[in-house]
């Protein structure tokens, strides 16, 4: 590894913060970290300002971290200005890669989404119908705030991405080798998803699998489990057999289903269509009542199947007028 510092930046798009915590839940390794690079940009722990990377020269930073979805113009300006300015620019998160929790906003509009938070919302006061504008002009000023899109977008649909780190948020240990992975210049081939597994999330799961016969489905509360026992089999959606591992198997190791942060299997065109069939294959009737009855417990299944992947689905949003 060279001497030379490495250039880095770190942003917080359309998300909720949890990716720069996981950067955080490294501990001791951050101060390593800064011994490896130079922090030139990171609203959440360095005072920066855009001014400061709009006067970097193109390509100045080594290293750009993007995390979060691309719901707005702001998000859309620093994501094209981190990729002008970077070597490396990586899609840090399941926002960023597949559009995240955001991204279930694809199945509304954006007339609707404003109408419950500034027209119909129990918390506003009396008489307040105020909807806000992308320019308002005040006493000869004008105010400007960034302008929401009517749907959400992963990074990949706005820049070229070179890597993307899977997660909602990425698992502290990937995040811990991914950062020395580029300090060391031990990177795959651009393009690739690094910070996960090539294998399943059921692969790397330790409760005991056997064959799967559905007869009705549960939430995690509703049953006693068997907590040695594949969830799916005791009817708890669970999305490991088509989301890639890495994570630790975090979810079902607490009794909850897999729901799928780190993405699609390599070469799953469709996390959610292919999870739908694997669904069909394991439910136990042949009668079309008897299935719409066991169907009948599942919760909201688009929104569950697409929680952290809907603009990078084959339907991508809502389709209506």
């Amino acid at each position: 590894m060279s001497n030379k510092k490495l250039q880095v930046a770190l942003y917080w798009g359309a998300a909720c913060g949890g990716c720069d915590v996981a950067v955080l839940d490294t501990n001791e390794f951050v101060l390593e970290l800064s011994g490896m690079a130079d922090i030139r940009f990171w609203p959440i722990a360095v005072d920066g300002k855009y001014h400061d990377v709009e006067d970097m020269a193109d390509g100045e930073l080594d290293l750009a971290i993007f995390n979060g979805a691309v719901r707005n113009s702001e998000n859309e300006y620093i994501a094209k200005l981190l990729r002008q300015k970077s070597k490396i620019l990586v899609a840090f998160g399941s926002c960023a890669h597949m559009g995240g929790i955001p991204g279930l906003a694809n199945f509304t509009t954006r007339e609707e989404i404003f109408a419950t938070a500034f027209l119909h919302n129990p918390s506003l006061e009396s008489g307040n119908r105020t909807v806000p504008q992308p320019h308002t002009s005040e006493d000869g000023r004008t105010l400007s705030i960034p302008h929401f899109y009517n749907r959400v977008y992963k990074l990949a649909d706005i820049v070229d991405v070179d890597y993307f780190v899977p997660g909602c948020p990425p698992a502290p240990e990937r995040v811990k080798e991914v950062l020395l992975a580029f300090a060391q210049g031990a990177l795959p081939p651009r393009g690739s998803v690094v910070g996960a597994s090539e294998h399943s999330v059921c692969d790397e799961c330790r409760r005991s699998k056997g064959e799967k016969r559905i007869k009705s489905f549960h939430r995690p509360y509703e049953i006693i489990q068997d907590p040695n026992r594949c969830l799916l089999e005791q009817g708890i959606l669970c999305m490991g057999s088509v989301t890639r591992g890495g994570c630790g198997v975090r979810c079902p190791d607490s009794n909850q289903g897999c729901r799928g942060c780190y993405g699609p299997l390599p070469g799953v065109v469709d996390q959610g269509a292919k999870f739908l069939s694997a669904l069909a294959s394991v439910i136990e009737s042949k009668d079309p009542q008897e299935i719409d009855r066991i169907l009948d417990g599942l919760p909201d299944f688009a929104s569950f199947v697409y929680r952290f992947g809907l603009p990078a689905s084959s339907l991508q949003r809502s389709h209506r007028v």
